[in-house]
């Protein structure tokens, strides 16, 4: 069997392909931008990648009519303050090239929506289930509410304001119940509703065993990392303030806290549980999935992260459009150095960023990063999934991982930080020796003037990190 999965560079997408996989079904991977598609290379040779841009009817075409099965898993929720239009235009396209194929059943990854009065982000979820049940397929929704596992957006969150505050005077949202489900549940939900005909044609509502309020979410976690934490809720804070308080304190983007706050004023509590019966799941507890993430991160084995996406930055472009460094009107700082051990240095630059730092005044790239989040830009907050790994498409801080190949000896870094221009950082082994490249193209006379601003600084900064790199 022929399955369709859409999102497969995505946090939920990477770790179905796994499960999807050991089922024994042909997956044709459909991303947008295949050099952000970096699974093992036992994957790469089990499955098919097609480029499609869901917006591009014309892209669509790559789609093989012989597949039997499709997972829609893509959602723009904060890459765009249009995104609901275009979030429904997406449906639209993947509908029609749909029903040019063979494909008997799509499942649908949704938000629960039992209130009369949505969020726009969950009425975009709704909007697109209305538009992909036009389809000449079975169709399967599962609704889901905060997924809790390594690498979510929840969990991160939630993760950032326990450890980060040990007192909290918060919205009142914080009392809004909810009900949560452990990634494995959701990856379990997905591949084992594939197919049966029992799903066909109906939505479900998926969650674990417990309902609780955000208040008693953020306690949990709490008591999981035997952490004493004071909350208290004040009725005093507008969505915006809200907002803000989650935009500084998490590592979440300003658009992406908005899109929350908007939605965490909705109860998402299941209707009921009959999807447990019919695909014989028994979910776990909320303390459970948070121990089982724990358990991913402390092993250093996140298989997927929300930071890497890149709704996590508001990047809309490919990275395959910055790859290209450019020459012509951009200012650089050259530096080379001998390598005296080249497996040493390219492990070194494998490091880099997250808790390793930048080898060279962190202190200045702290700094950076508080200005960066102070003026709505990313900070350094997102860190790195992995500490040993960097795949094309990862965020390392706040840079997107452009290019990485170890064999070359080679990264490639593009800023996603606030900036009058845009900005590239290369590493390069060429001869037993370091060429570490900053690129700077600035936009007009502001963008100029940044750089001969922080010039004075580049000399301490770039000079002392490929001495430290390099030095054994």
């Amino acid at each position: 069997m022929k399955i369709l999965l859409t999102g497969s560079t995505g946090y939920i997408g990477k770790r179905l392909l796994i499960s999807l996989l050991d089922e024994g079904y042909e997956v044709v991977c459909c991303v947008r931008d295949a050099k952000r598609f970096n699974p093992s290379e036992a994957i790469i040779e089990k499955v098919e990648i097609i480029e499609v841009d869901l917006l591009d009817k014309q892209s669509l075409k790559q789609v093989p009519k012989d597949i039997d099965g499709a997972y829609y898993l893509v959602h723009s929720m904060s890459s765009s303050s249009d995104y609901k239009s275009l979030e429904q235009q997406c449906a639209v396209n993947f509908r029609e090239a749909m029903n040019s194929t063979e494909v008997k059943h799509v499942m649908y990854l949704s938000g629960i929506v039992n209130e009369t009065d949505l969020s726009e982000h969950l009425s975009s979820r709704k909007n697109v289930e209305i538009e992909l049940e036009k389809g000449n397929y079975h169709l399967t929704t599962l609704r889901a509410g905060i997924i809790i596992g390594s690498g979510s957006a929840s969990f991160e969150i939630i993760r950032d304001l326990v450890e980060k505050l040990p007192i909290m005077i918060t919205p009142k949202w914080l009392n809004t119940k909810c009900q949560p489900i452990g990634i494995k549940d959701v990856i379990s939900f997905l591949s084992k509703g594939i197919f049966n005909s029992k799903t066909f044609n109906h939505n479900f509502d998926i969650g674990g065993p417990d309902v609780l309020s955000y208040k008693e979410m953020l306690l949990g976690f709490a008591k999981e990392r035997n952490l004493k934490r004071k909350i208290w809720t004040v009725p005093v804070m507008t969505p915006k303030l809200s907002s803000y308080w989650l935009y500084f304190v998490t590592s979440t983007s300003y658009k992406l806290a908005s899109s929350l706050v908007d939605s965490m004023k909705i109860e998402v509590v299941c209707r009921d549980h009959k999807i447990n019966k019919i695909l014989q799941i028994t979910p776990i507890s909320y303390q459970k999935a948070l121990e089982l993430a724990f358990a991913r991160i402390k092993n250093n084995d996140v298989l997927s992260s929300w930071k890497d996406a890149y709704a996590s930055s508001g990047l809309t472009d490919s990275i395959s459009d910055f790859i290209e460094v450019p020459t012509f009107g951009c200012f650089k700082d050259v530096r080379d150095r001998e390598v005296l051990d080249n497996e040493q240095c390219i492990q070194k630059i494998w490091s880099i960023g997250g808790e390793t730092g930048w080898y060279s005044g962190n202190w200045l790239w702290k700094l950076r990063g508080y200005l960066d989040k102070f003026v709505g830009g990313v900070g350094l907050r997102r860190g790195r999934t992995n500490p040993d790994t960097i795949h094309a498409g990862d965020a390392l801080d706040f840079w997107r991982v452009l290019y990485a190949n170890k064999q070359e000896g080679r990264l490639l870094l593009f800023a996603e930080m606030k900036l009058p221009g845009e900005a590239w950082l290369e590493f390069k082994i060429e001869n037993n020796k370091l060429i570490q490249t900053a690129t700077f193209r600035p936009l007009g006379v502001l963008g100029r003037a940044y750089w001969y601003a922080v010039f004075p600084f580049h000399g301490f900064i770039f000079k002392g990190m490929i001495r430290n790199i390099t030095k054994i």
